[in-house]
C-alpha cells in the first residue's frame, strides 16, 4: 500500500477545489460578480498552494500562514519561480480589498489579472505534483 495514500488523496482534493474554483471565477466574472470572482480566484491559489504544503506534511491554519510556508517552502528554495509568490500576493491582496473595502473597487482588469494568475499559479502547481508523482 501507498505510504502517502492520505496525503495524495487530500492532494488530490486541493487541486479538484482549485480548479473548480477557477471555474466559479470565470462565471462570475462574465456575469460581473467581481467581487465574487477576485474571490474565487485567490481560493484556486490558496488550495492549490495548500495541496503544496500538504506534500510536505504542512498545515497551517490562517491564509497568512499558508502564503508564508508557500514562500518559504516553494519560493525562496527555488522550487517555483518568484512570479508565483507575486500572483498569489495580488490576488490575496485583491481579495481582501473585495471582500472588506466597502469604498473600494476592483477594475474588470483587475479582476481578470487575477483570474489569469490564479489559472497560472493552478497550472503550474499541477505540473510540479505531477512531476512529483503526487497526480
Amino acid at each position: 500500500m501507498d505510504k502517502h495514500f492520505g496525503q495524495r488523496r487530500e492532494v488530490e482534493l486541493y487541486m479538484e477545489h482549485a480548479h473548480r474554483m477557477l471555474v466559479v471565477a470565470a462565471h462570475n466574472l462574465d456575469n460581473n460578480f467581481y467581487a465574487s470572482a477576485v474571490n474565487r480566484a485567490y481560493y484556486a491559489i490558496f488550495y492549490a498552494a495548500n495541496a503544496t504544503l500538504t506534500t510536505k506534511g504542512i498545515t497551517r491554519s490562517k491564509h497568512s500562514g499558508v502564503i508564508s510556508a508557500f514562500r518559504l517552502h516553494f519560493v525562496k528554495t527555488g522550487v517555483f519561480e518568484v512570479e508565483y509568490s507575486r500572483i498569489y500576493g495580488r490576488a490575496m491582496d485583491d481579495r481582501h480589498l473585495s471582500d472588506y473595502e466597502i469604498y473600494e473597487t476592483l477594475t474588470v482588469e483587475q479582476v481578470r489579472a487575477d483570474l489569469d494568475g490564479a489559472r497560472r499559479f493552478v497550472e503550474r502547481v499541477g505540473t510540479y505534483l505531477k512531476r512529483e508523482g503526487w497526480l
